[in-house]
């Protein structure tokens, strides 16, 4: 998951918007972490589970990274109410499915799926890393932004 988190920020930009869904323990913050690393952000890069949203400067003159954990979000509204900068930041939201309604006119979603005897605990014990256990991610484009190759 970090892998692929490196390779994803490598097209990602200012004003991008990620959205993930998976179980506990998928490794969603293993993910966001490695997009973290690609960016450059100052680290180190944990579940904001009780900050809801935690962002990451550049540290090489680059776009910030803005980590939100929209688990006890209940709506659009309360995201938009996070005042988040998504035209100036890459934002990785975890949980945020359904959460779109007038956020962005464009996203990635990425859904991963992970077996069903995986540990449901290791995410939230924050030791997913130490998990080497097989993923099926499905990324999924939305809008002008992706309507395209973005390479």
């Amino acid at each position: 998951m970090h892998a692929l988190g490196l390779e994803l920020a490598g097209v990602l930009r200012a004003g991008d918007l990620v959205v993930l869904s998976g179980p506990l323990g998928a490794g969603k913050t293993t993910l966001t972490r490695g997009i973290g690393e690609g960016l450059d952000v100052r680290g180190p890069v944990t579940s904001p589970t009780f900050v809801l949203a935690r962002t990451h400067p550049a540290l090489s003159g680059g776009a910030p990274l803005v980590h939100v954990d929209a688990y006890r979000l209940s709506s659009a509204l309360e995201l938009d109410d996070l005042d988040i900068d998504f035209a100036g930041s890459v934002v990785v939201v975890e949980w945020g499915s359904g959460m779109l309604d007038g956020v962005a006119e464009s996203w990635l979603e990425v859904a991963i799926e992970r077996p069903t005897g995986a540990d449901e605990g290791s995410e939230v014990a924050g030791d997913d890393d130490e998990v080497d256990e097989p993923r099926t991610v499905t990324i999924t484009g939305f809008g002008p932004r992706w309507a395209v190759d973005p390479a």
